[in-house]
């Protein structure tokens, strides 16, 4: 039995932003996969792992994202979340401060054959990262 939409794009933010399960990468991307972020577009896991995942993780070690709500609708689904994180490591060139941090967005993705195949974030990463100032 495939797991529904819904159910992919919850364990996305679950087993691999909150449980830092990142050796499960390969059960939601591939390397057609690709995400429209704020940063440009990335392609594939290995530009997710080294352009968001490693710096997001590496900055923010306690990062943990709450799933407030989603909505899916055939291939297609948005996930409104809400992330807080203290700042105890390098992040974008500041030396860890110690913060703590907290933002919202949503992210939306088209879902293929049980692969995140396309994906856009919505979020202010500015103010986030203000939050460090």
């Amino acid at each position: 039995m495939s797991r529904s939409n819904v159910t992919i794009a919850r364990q996305w933010f679950e087993k691999i932003w909150n449980a830092r399960e990142i050796n499960k990468i390969h059960d939601f991307l591939n390397e057609d996969s690709f995400c429209h972020s704020e940063g440009g577009k990335l392609t594939g896991t290995r530009d997710f792992i080294d352009k968001i995942y490693q710096p997001f993780v590496t900055a923010f070690p306690d990062l943990r994202v709450e799933i407030v709500n989603t909505v899916a609708e055939g291939d297609q689904v948005v996930v409104v979340w809400e992330v807080t994180a203290t700042h105890s490591g390098e992040a974008f060139g500041n030396a860890p401060t110690g913060r703590q941090l907290r933002s919202h967005g949503m992210t939306w993705m088209r879902i293929v054959d049980g692969k995140m195949m396309e994906g856009r974030d919505c979020w202010n990463l500015e103010g986030f990262l203000k939050q460090l100032a």
